[in-house]
C-alpha cells in the first residue's frame, strides 16, 4: 500500500487560517471558484493544517460532496491549500483541476446543494443529523434546509 507523502505546511497558511476555536468557518453557502461548499471547505482545511480546527473536520461528509462533484481528491487540495495558496490561487487550481462541467451543470449541483433537505441525505449523516440538531440549533429555530443548521449553529441565521 502506498503512503501518503507528508504534507509540508508553509508559514502562509498559519497567517491565512481562522482559529475554529474562537470562530466560524465561512457559510457553506459561500462560494469560492463558482462551487458552493469549496469556501468552507477551504476554511477547515487550512485550520486542520495549522492547528487550528477546534471542533471542526476537514474533508468530512459535506466537504467530499464539494469533492465529489468537482473529482478532486481531498488530500490533493490540502496539499495545494499547505502551500500557502490565497482563495484566487485555490480557486484557479480547482478550476484546472475540477472535472470539466457546463456552467449550468455547476448552477444546478450548488443549487441542489442550497435547497438539501435533512431528508434528502444519506442514512449516516441523517442519523448525525438527527440528534446534532437538538443539540446545535437554538429551540424553536425550524431547520429547512440542511445549510440551515450550519448557519443557525453559527450566528448567521
Amino acid at each position: 500500500m502506498a503512503e501518503t507523502p507528508e504534507i509540508i505546511v508553509s508559514d502562509q497558511v498559519k497567517a491565512l487560517a481562522l482559529d475554529l476555536s474562537v470562530t466560524y468557518p465561512r457559510s457553506p453557502r459561500a462560494k469560492l471558484a463558482g462551487y458552493v461548499v469549496l469556501a468552507r471547505a477551504v476554511d477547515k482545511c487550512r485550520a486542520t493544517l495549522a492547528g487550528t480546527a477546534g471542533e471542526y473536520h476537514y474533508d468530512c461528509p459535506l466537504d467530499n460532496m464539494f469533492l465529489g462533484f468537482a473529482e478532486i481528491a481531498g488530500d490533493d487540495l490540502k496539499a495545494f491549500v499547505a502551500t500557502g495558496a490565497d482563495d484566487e490561487a485555490i480557486a484557479a487550481w480547482v478550476k484546472k483541476r475540477a472535472k470539466a462541467r457546463e456552467d449550468i451543470e455547476v448552477i444546478k449541483w450548488n443549487n441542489r446543494m442550497r435547497e438539501m433537505t435533512l431528508g434528502d441525505l444519506p442514512d449516516a449523516p441523517q442519523a448525525f443529523m438527527e440528534t446534532y440538531v437538538d443539540e446545535f440549533v437554538p429551540p424553536g429555530k425550524v431547520v429547512y434546509r440542511w445549510f440551515d443548521v450550519y448557519d443557525y449553529e453559527e450566528k448567521r441565521m
